[in-house]
């Protein structure tokens, strides 16, 4: 089956025809060709069915945030297998990996960077850098006068938008990164999961138990299937219940990276939310600054049949 981003793919223009268009949010056409054009070059990007395969289950409850009552709607893990070897020969996942256990998992305790962890975090940079799905985007960037043309340069502006600590909790140390927050994941007071969007972190987490899948969080008549690209999802990490997140399914880091950053740059609003239609699925970006650097960054799933015009 062709992989898809959302479930129960429905056309759109027969679901949408009805709308008034006063009620319809802008997508943004732009973006939506820039980032189908980095969908397409992303060629680290993990196949399902091939490289991975994931059993979505039942349809999670609804849970307060805070809360560390749940019923488990998904008796086995979401991840049934990964390939291994494609994650350890594809330089930008496996950099990326010897990044996720660099950090202290609770906001509120400083971050210590060693020499060692610094060397890593270059690395990791270089690698998505010499990547295809970064040269399209940094060229976007260049084109609109958001980053210079260097490269030494851009890998300094990344640097700073994922990669510059800063204070997430008051009082408290420097102890969080955009990084961190999007790609590893947080908990605070020890009662909540924040950030924590990436797929590699969630399968590592999963295979050594420290995480457990609790099902798929969408509206009654979606049915997200294995083969969709993004989903929302709630799961337990180290005791602490996240009511739902949502996260790409096997995408590579750098396409990830590639798309948030072009949205944190062409917007200078401390919220930005971005509309697309990205391989014939509609879904929000969401992108919140803290400062210079990246706060949180996440999909919004917006199902084919058009939930989201629903909420509106």
């Amino acid at each position: 089956m062709t992989a898809r981003f959302c479930g129960v793919l429905v056309l759109f223009t027969v679901l949408l025809s009805g709308l008034n268009a006063s009620t319809r949010p802008t997508v943004n056409q732009e973006l939506s060709n820039l980032f189908n054009e980095l969908w397409r070059l992303d060629v680290n990007r993990m196949t399902p069915g091939v490289d991975y395969t994931i059993s979505v289950q039942g349809r999670a409850n609804y849970v307060t945030q805070g809360s560390n009552v749940v019923q488990d709607h998904a008796s086995l893990p979401l991840f049934s297998n990964v390939n291994e070897i494609k994650l350890r020969n594809t330089t930008t996942f496996s950099r990326l990996t010897t990044l996720l256990d660099n950090y202290e998992r609770s906001t509120g305790v400083a971050e210590r960077v060693t020499t060692e962890e610094l060397t890593e975090m270059n690395l990791f940079l270089d690698a998505v850098l010499e990547t295809e799905v970064m040269k399209r985007a940094h060229k976007y960037l260049v084109s609109k006068g958001k980053s210079s043309s260097s490269v030494r340069n851009f890998k300094n502006q990344l640097r700073l938008i994922w990669f510059h600590l800063y204070h997430r909790q008051r009082d408290a140390g420097l102890d969080s990164s955009g990084f961190e927050h999007v790609f590893v994941g947080e908990t605070r007071s020890s009662t909540e999961i924040v950030g924590f969007h990436n797929w590699v972190q969630f399968y590592l987490q999963e295979k050594n138990n420290h995480l457990d899948y609790k099902g798929y969080k969408a509206r009654h008549h979606d049915i997200p299937d294995q083969d969709d690209h993004v989903l929302n999802l709630q799961f337990s990490w180290h005791g602490v219940v996240k009511p739902v997140g949502s996260a790409f399914i096997g995408t590579s880091p750098e396409f990830e990276m590639a798309i948030f950053t072009v949205i944190f740059l062409m917007n200078t609003d401390r919220s930005t939310t971005v509309l697309v239609n990205i391989d014939q699925c509609q879904m929000e970006l969401v992108v919140i600054r803290h400062g210079r650097s990246l706060g949180t960054a996440y999909p919004k799933l917006l199902s084919s049949n058009s939930r989201h015009f629903g909420q509106h």
